[in-house]
């Protein structure tokens, strides 16, 4: 066994854990393997290991790691989860099959029209900022539902939820209240009929925090990878 194999073996129990302790069946929370800075072969050896979703923050060092692992193309689900600008977008509509950053309706408008018509729709999240930090990515809560109507009606993209990254915190209920939060603005957007099924919240330090609060994928990179 790798050391990734045992790596995600670990990250796979702490989830269950977590949904054990909330009675929420673990079939209901994708893992999203984070290999940013690590190379091909470790997404190879994850990979191996049957994780099948990994999340890039560096939108070209992503497509330089598609390209590299194009043999595993079809069985490999490429999610761009890094603040985007607007002349990156391209290469995400290209190359990416979900996009977890979405904070403002200028970057989906372009996503939508860049999106080349001979691949499937690109699956996309709204960031949310959850505590108001004013130098962070994601749209303000009271904000998030007219942009997230906004998005849904532009082709090419579907809609999928919300993802959050809160600033960290040291215990788990304030971890947990500050996830409770973006699960607040996904019921919202529930409530006004938008079919959304991602609330993508959790990372390796809090991902049972984020389990607790409602969170169907949690984000993992050092837990399964390694410190960068």
């Amino acid at each position: 066994m790798t050391m990734i194999d045992d790596k995600l073996q670990q990250v796979r129990a702490r989830i269950v854990t977590a949904c054990a302790a909330t009675g929420r069946d673990p079939a209901s929370v994708r893992l999203l393997a984070v290999s940013k800075t690590f190379g091909p072969e470790a997404v190879r050896a994850a990979h191996a290991a049957g994780q099948t979703a990994f999340g890039e923050n560096y939108v070209q060092e992503g497509v330089a790691k598609i390209e590299a692992l194009g043999d595993l193309r079809a069985r490999i689900e490429w999610h761009c989860i890094g603040p985007l600008q607007s002349n990156k977008t391209r290469l995400v509509a290209e190359h990416f099959d979900w996009v977890h950053s979405i904070d403002r309706l200028k970057i989906a408008e372009r996503l939508a029209e860049q999106r080349p018509a001979d691949l499937a729709p690109l699956q996309v999240c709204l960031q949310v900022n959850v505590d108001g930090g004013a130098n962070k990515s994601g749209v303000a809560a009271e904000e998030a539902l007219p942009l997230a109507r906004a998005v849904a009606a532009l082709p090419r993209l579907r809609l999928r939820g919300l993802m959050a990254i809160p600033e960290p915190a040291a215990d788990f209920e304030t971890q947990r209240a500050l996830f409770l939060r973006a699960a607040a603005v996904f019921d919202q957007l529930r409530a006004a009929g938008l079919e959304v099924d991602t609330l993508s919240l959790g990372m390796s330090a809090d991902l049972e925090a984020g389990i607790a609060a409602g969170s169907t994928m949690v984000r993992v990179g050092t837990a399964i990878f390694g410190g960068r």
